[in-house]
């Protein structure tokens, strides 16, 4: 294939799909807004703000923004300014919504954070802070998979073309010397990009020989009967990669640094106070989801997929160039600039203030 008919294949895919879509955490593309913040009587506003306007998804990958809305830790932080939440279920929205104003922080995945940075010219978002890692795995039916080399020839799901979990599996299909077009996700496996929502029926039904997917679906797939083959974070440094981070408009960053500071006091709060309460935050979690989405998790999925999930302060920023790094292998993305994309100065101000280490941004911080 020449070359111009190669690289206007990949436009024309990047331009026709959200291509690295944070799929994996949520089941459509519609924010919610839920306006329950109560602001104490009387308390000083936040360099002069009315509300501050923060983005997460109905998702268990989300557990720090789940808790601290549930428990009040924003609106606690943020004193007189009112804690308003919109909730979303795809980062393409979130990114629009950050970049029409209508948002002004988030919890987002690294594949929406490097498209829509990317995208914008390195102009509309920066990540701020880091919030989970891990909750990733190959799940499949071990009536046809007893091993990983039997994953070869057999239909496996990931969330969408080019989403984070996409991505990962392509490239650990590399790593075992296999062959799979990347585009149509034809070859010695076969993988069908499959919505999170419908994975666990198709697995049902046997059109699905397992799925390399995010909590909860993961352990809805073993509710189901399916074993985890593989854990994704076995296969990182440390057991450690980025699943969710936290981003703000540059905009908002600018102008309004002292309430991006309340907010990032308040995630490493609220992730210090789950650690030290794994039931309670677990619950909480579940009454905000049940609150957002209108149905909680049962405990044969929440309970496996809590434990799955690491909370962390830190960005984790090195495993988000290795993703970015693995998508452009992939063929599904030109060599992006991510230089620029992290500013962690608030946070290392936090984490100094509450006497926890600094954190870093593998070299692609604003200078």
């Amino acid at each position: 294939m020449p070359a111009t008919t190669a690289l206007r294949r990949t436009l024309a895919v990047i331009a026709a799909l959200p291509l690295l879509t944070l799929a994996a955490c949520g089941y459509g593309s519609e924010a919610k807004d839920d306006d329950t913040a109560k602001v104490a009587d009387g308390a000083e506003k936040i360099d002069g703000l009315d509300s501050v306007r923060i983005g997460y998804f109905g998702n268990i990958t989300h557990a720090t923004p789940l808790v601290a809305n549930q428990k009040g830790f924003f609106q606690k932080a943020l004193g007189g300014t009112e804690a308003k939440y919109a909730v979303f279920n795809a980062g393409p929205s979130e990114i629009e919504a950050l970049n029409s104003g209508s948002i002004d922080i988030g919890w987002i995945g690294p594949s929406p954070s490097i498209n829509g940075y990317t995208k914008s010219g390195g102009k509309n978002l920066r990540i701020i802070g880091g919030s989970a890692s891990g909750g990733v795995k190959l799940v499949v039916n071990p009536d046809r998979i007893k091993s990983l080399e039997d994953v070869k020839g057999k239909r496996i799901a990931t969330p969408q073309l080019g989403n984070t979990q996409d991505v990962a599996f392509l490239n650990w299909i590399a790593e075992q010397g296999w062959k799979v077009d990347a585009q149509s996700g034809k070859g010695d496996v076969t993988v069908v990009r499959s919505d999170n929502k419908v994975t666990p029926d198709a697995y049902k039904s046997g059109s699905l020989d397992g799925a390399w997917v995010p909590e909860p679906t993961a352990s809805k797939l073993v509710a189901e009967g399916g074993k985890v083959l593989l854990d994704e974070s076995t296969l990182w440094p440390d057991q450690k990669f980025v699943i969710t981070n936290i981003i703000v408009s540059q905009k908002f960053l600018k102008e309004h640094p002292k309430a991006v500071e309340a907010v990032l006091g308040a995630s490493v709060d609220t992730n210090a106070w789950i650690t030290a309460h794994p039931d309670e935050a677990k619950t909480a979690a579940n009454e905000q989801l049940e609150k957002d989405s209108g149905k909680a998790l049962p405990a044969d999925v929440l309970d496996p997929a809590w434990k799955s999930i690491k909370l962390t302060d830190d960005p984790l920023a090195s495993t988000l160039d290795a993703q970015a790094e693995h998508a452009v292998k992939a063929g599904l993305l030109e060599k992006p600039d991510l230089n620029g994309i992290y500013d962690l100065t608030l946070l290392n101000k936090v984490l100094k203030a509450k006497g926890k280490p600094a954190v870093d941004d593998a070299g692609l911080g604003v200078e």
